[in-house]
């Protein structure tokens, strides 16, 4: 059984990401702090946990080159072409007292790999897991195309 880590534990580094729309759209994106960005790899699908789920996002980069999440999926492949798919990202954030504008925390809990966000002043539990092989990862990702 995986180890679980709650978002106050000395292990899990927290920072304050904020809450940004795309563009002059309805989307919303996280946009992550400096302080955070060697944490989170950019064009990668990573896993990210927000209301005890577990979702995948690509990091994208914006015109800055900041690392940005866009959305989150319910799979790897649909965060891989995300309009075919659900963006929970956006669920979550419109079910949340969460404006544009506004901060969230951003928990790294597996440098690299595993990610969570959540509204300031609450609390989650994580299940530690590592990344996934090196060499299984590009498997995977020939595979998905």
């Amino acid at each position: 059984m995986p180890e679980r880590v709650p978002s106050d534990h000395d292990a899990v580094d927290t920072h304050r990401a904020t809450v940004e729309r795309v563009g002059r759209t309805d989307r919303h994106k996280v946009v992550v702090p400096d302080a955070a960005a060697d944490a989170v790899p950019s064009d990668e699908v990573v896993q990210v946990v927000f209301d005890e789920q577990t979702y995948h996002a690509r990091v994208e980069q914006d015109l800055d080159g900041v690392p940005v999440f866009k959305g989150a999926y319910d799979t790897p492949t649909l965060a891989r072409s995300p309009g075919d798919g659900e963006n929970r990202l956006a669920e979550w954030v419109a079910g949340t007292s969460v404006a544009v504008g506004d901060s969230v925390l951003l928990d790294v809990v597996t440098d690299g790999f595993k990610f969570g966000l959540r509204a300031p002043g609450e609390r989650a539990v994580y299940e530690a897991t590592e990344p996934p092989n090196d060499s299984l990862a590009s498997i995977a990702r020939d595979l998905d195309g």
